[in-house]
């Protein structure tokens, strides 16, 4: 009955619930702790559930958001169809915006500033660490997704971030095999956040966490031939004719290149480019693919195709996809770990067909 009793008052480390802790879940949230060399973490069933989390357990009604404008499709939804019911207001600012308009647009009551880098999914660079003194200048959480690059890429802690996020379910998996999302940083700030998820329940399974956690053994090595093979395409594809631009943040044709190469070990598994032809040609591109899979997940040992105007952001109106530089022909390719000419081979014969 006493050990019950301190369980119950937080007063130990026993598992007594699996929506409280499990031991697979700590296992997978320890690990990664110590790949991005943070305090506590906590896992969550999915990736938004930690976005998600991580807002409403800080937020509350009259506080102030600043955010990066070029985000993931749920979470501006979130912010933009959801805050409103709880009192929290918001600011976007440009990805291409220099500190001093992200400084202007800070208020007295700004909680948190937000961010993914590189962005969902057209690869904009953020400077985590100029964001961060700007966010310890003025008592601000400072809350980075760092799904995309992963803690083999790019650790946002140790460049100031107070909060790390991820959606476990993408590369940290890396076979499209179960759900699953983490919050790590700051223990003050994870322990707001357990409390929060303790109670609304959006534990990760103890299933799912042994699959994350058995995945985190080989991030390295599948993200090292994941990165290599997005480098090496991207080069090939860029001076494509059917191509407009082509963005992967270690060409040095990158608007952020340089900021990418500071704050980055590699570039990361993902690139993106717009095709001439707009809407149609997206539409045409993905159907004569014959190797790529044609899903709206990412970071998987295939390569992916997707669409974000007709799948991660078709949601949003015609305006607010131009707002997070959505644009019709948008293609964004996850890199596999199949062979690179293969890759690129089923690439361009679908270009051939645009």
């Amino acid at each position: 009955a006493e050990e019950m009793r301190a369980a119950f008052a937080d007063e130990s480390d026993d598992n007594i619930y699996s929506r409280f802790s499990n031991p697979n879940v700590q296992e997978f949230t320890d690990k990664v702790c110590a790949l991005e060399g943070a305090e506590a973490g906590y896992a969550t069933a999915s990736g938004m559930s930690a976005v998600f989390g991580s807002f409403m357990a800080l937020m509350k009604s009259g506080d102030h958001l600043l955010a990066c404008r070029a985000m993931f499709g749920s979470t501006h939804n979130i912010i933009t169809k959801y805050f409103a019911k709880f009192g929290i207001e918001y600011t976007y600012v440009d990805a291409s915006a220099d500190m001093s308009v992200w400084k202007k647009n800070i208020r007295p009551n700004t909680k948190m500033i937000f961010i993914e880098t590189p962005t969902n999914p057209g690869l904009e660079i953020l400077d985590i660490k100029a964001l961060a003194d700007l966010a310890h200048e003025h008592n601000i959480i400072f809350n980075v997704d760092n799904c995309f690059a992963t803690p083999v890429a790019q650790q946002p802690i140790a460049l100031g971030a107070d909060l790390v996020l991820h959606s476990a379910t993408k590369w940290m998996d890396g076979q499209g095999r179960v759900l699953g999302g983490v919050i790590v940083g700051k223990k003050e700030l994870v322990q707001e956040i357990y409390l929060f998820c303790r109670n609304t329940g959006p534990a990760l399974s103890p299933f799912n966490a042994w699959i994350l956690s058995k995945s985190l053994e080989t991030l390295d090595v599948r993200m090292e031939r994941h990165a290599s093979n997005a480098l090496w395409i991207s080069e090939q594809l860029q001076p494509h004719n059917k191509i407009k631009w082509l963005k992967y943040p270690f060409l040095p044709s990158h608007p952020q290149y340089e900021i990418a190469k500071k704050q980055m070990q590699t570039g990361g598994g993902i690139f993106c480019f717009e095709l001439k032809g707009g809407l149609q040609a997206g539409r045409v591109f993905l159907d004569k693919l014959k190797m790529l899979s044609m899903t709206a997940n990412l970071g998987d040992t295939r390569s992916i195709a997707s669409h974000p105007a007709s799948t991660t952001h078709a949601k949003l109106t015609e305006e607010e996809r131009q707002a997070v530089a959505i644009t019709p022909g948008l293609i964004r390719i996850s890199v596999g770990l199949e062979h690179r000419e293969d890759i690129l081979q089923d690439i361009l014969q679908a270009l051939e067909g645009v």
